[in-house]
């Protein structure tokens, strides 16, 4: 098979308002990496316990639970591109009230968990939005590549943004909550200039049946229901996150650039993999691919969770970047694929909160069982258990694991 062209690698990027889209979504998940490492630093040196660390995901993950049976319906039946930039609009202020805290010596958890609760609603309505936003940008052809790069923005953010945070931080912790203000806003000035794209809807008055139409899909498509699933029980498993400033002040010794470089490594190993994904899209034995990802994920993270050597943990942290990207891409194009456009906003809602409940919760299991049994034990255990679950999904899921071509239309994914 010959290489892809320089075209079709970046083929997405011929449609403006996916260019628009893609550069609005990789300055806010700049922003959120930078204030994420601002206030995971700042909590843990006031507190100096883990499970503070866990309670930063819960309070984010919260508002994406309790009101999954209405973002996705507001995502199908309104302009997602406005929900988008009103969202950003709103993270704006959620980053200058965690500035102004900072200004004022009052940063404390109380206020800090509050401001982190509206964000978190934030985070729930633009979620589902911009992830529904995205097929409408480009065409059919295009969407794989489209995919791709999305996932290129946010882990290239998820590079950069903890580094940048780490040493903004290092100038004092009101600089990097003033800078992620600044891209908040323009990242919704961006958005607001995306022409208003095509969206497919029911145009169906508000019913509970309509309301609960995302599950009802995902219960009955299993291999939308796997490929989500797997992500939830493995992340929430192998989530170390939350633990890295334990692991960067106490393990490593290691400083607030330290903490920066432990955050960043997995989006390394992310955009490395995402980049040659975009110019190399898997064309066969998808399925396969992503639980060898999953697996691998969890190898990587059992290696982090013994390391005691700097370069051998920021090591296994890109091999775990690259591997999860194998499974985000196969799993986020699946999803899109095989769901209707009228659907995709309450889809992609439960999506959302499954990411959230494999990250959040992910972080408050890992930030709970640090304070029980140790940090090290916890990230160990946790790999151990998503290298299980990507043999149990395999297992469980045999049309998931069948899955052939990301190209193809859903019926025709599956080989003969």
């Amino acid at each position: 098979m010959s290489a892809p062209t320089e075209g079709h690698r970046f083929a997405a990027f011929r449609h403006s308002s996916y260019a628009r889209f893609f550069l609005s979504r990789f300055l806010a998940s700049f922003a959120t990496q930078i204030v994420s490492v601002a206030v995971g630093w700042q909590i843990y040196d006031i507190t100096r316990d883990p499970f503070s660390l866990g309670l930063i995901g819960l309070v984010q993950f919260l508002p994406s639970l309790l009101l999954i049976l209405v973002t996705g319906s507001v995502a199908d039946r309104y302009n997602r591109r406005i929900i988008m930039a009103v969202c950003l609009v709103i993270g704006t202020l959620c980053a200058a009230a965690l500035l102004v805290l900072t200004m004022t010596g009052q940063f404390s958890p109380i206020p800090v968990f509050a401001v982190l609760i509206v964000f978190g609603i934030e985070r729930a309505f633009f979620s589902p939005a911009s992830q529904s936003l995205a097929p409408n940008l480009v065409p059919v052809k295009d969407l794989s590549n489209a995919i791709a790069w999305n996932s290129t923005s946010w882990q290239t953010a998820m590079i950069v943004g903890p580094v940048a945070g780490g040493l903004l931080y290092g100038f004092g912790p009101i600089v990097p909550y003033a800078v992620s203000v600044l891209f908040f806003l323009i990242a919704a000035l961006v958005v607001f200039s995306i022409p208003k794209p095509p969206q497919h809807s029911t145009g169906a008055a508000k019913s509970w049946a309509s309301i609960v139409a995302g599950f009802g899909y995902i219960r009955a498509e299993k291999v939308v229901l796997g490929a989500i699933s797997l992500d939830l029980f493995a992340v929430l498993l192998g989530g170390a996150v939350a633990l890295m400033p334990v692991f960067a002040r106490d393990i490593l010794t290691l400083g607030p650039w330290g903490l920066g470089l432990l955050r960043s490594a997995p989006g390394f190993g992310a955009v490395a993999m995402a980049m040659w994904l975009a110019a190399n899209p898997i064309r066969h034995r998808a399925g396969v691919l992503m639980f060898v990802g999953v697996a691998l994920f969890g190898l990587g993270t059992i290696v982090f969770g013994l390391s005691q050597t700097a370069w051998l943990s920021v090591l296994a942290l890109v091999v775990m970047g690259a591997a999860d990207m194998i499974s985000v891409y196969v799993r986020e194009t699946l999803i899109t694929l095989w769901t209707p456009d009228e659907l995709r906003g309450r889809v992609n809602a439960v999506n959302m909160v499954f990411i959230g409940a494999s990250n959040e919760l992910g972080e408050f299991r890992a930030g709970t069982m640090a304070a029980v049994i140790g940090a090290v034990p916890a990230v160990v255990f946790g790999g151990i258990g998503t290298l299980a679950v990507s043999i149990l999904w395999a297992l469980w899921f045999p049309k998931l694991r069948r899955i052939d071509s990301l190209d193809a239309p859903k019926r025709e994914n599956l080989p003969a």
